[in-house]
């Protein structure tokens, strides 16, 4: 039979998605894996130098579509950096919901959440990127070397705010994943009123609303 043309890094991360969705596991070697899918195990290594590395792309893919799609509509140009970052959010947990089988599987497959963790290595950079845009109000340090470490710890709490939201959606199981909605427009909200230094009614509504999820799930 005559292999397949026009493979590309996305077909390749489809065919592998539905693998590991149909058999629980990896294909069990490179070579196997582009057999049974009839193209050549050269192509494979075009793209990707391992499964590993496929598999973390696969997470930045949802990062950068993000992106292309915000970046194609007419009314993200004009919002503020707190519903472009809502926007983000939005747009990236529906296409995690559109394969939430997959990540599923991915993100809890390991005991020791640090390689789970490894996964989203690509994704962080896309998402800091995106955070730099925001152009985030910051302290006007007047010393270089400070307004560095400032940056950096921004983005950083941003990146620890998206990764407890996703923690939030794997143990959601509200219709349509509503309550991760909820959390996320409450955490978002709460965040930029800490910048901007305004009342705490909405940070104390977040805490509220953790609270009660908490005792929820645990009665």
């Amino acid at each position: 039979m005559a292999k397949k043309k026009n493979i590309t890094a996305l077909s390749i991360i489809s065919v592998y998605m539905d693998h590991i969705l149909e058999h629980g596991e990896q294909p069990k070697n490179v070579y196997a894996f582009a057999k049974n899918n009839n193209f050549e195990e050269a192509k494979f290594y075009e793209f990707f130098s391992s499964f590993k590395a496929l598999e973390e792309a696969i997470f930045t893919t949802f990062g950068t579509n993000t992106i292309e799609i915000l970046a194609g509509s007419e009314e993200f140009a004009t919002f503020d950096a707190r519903n472009r970052l809502l926007s983000f959010y939005y747009t990236f947990f529906e296409q995690f919901t559109a394969n939430r089988s997959y990540v599923v599987h991915s993100l809890t497959m390991h005991k020791n959440q640090i390689q789970s963790l490894k996964l989203l290595k690509g994704l962080k950079h896309v998402f800091n990127d995106f955070v730099e845009t925001l152009d985030l109000k910051t302290l006007d340090l007047n010393e270089e070397r400070l307004e560095k470490i400032q940056n950096k710890a921004i983005k950083e709490t941003a990146w620890i705010q998206f990764i407890m939201a996703m923690k939030f959606w794997l143990d959601d199981t509200s219709p349509s994943f509503d309550k991760t909605d909820q959390y996320i427009e409450k955490s978002v909200n709460a965040s930029f009123d800490l910048i901007d230094n305004t009342p705490l009614k909405s940070i104390i509504d977040f805490g509220k609303f953790i609270l009660k999820e908490k005792l929820d799930i645990r009665a």
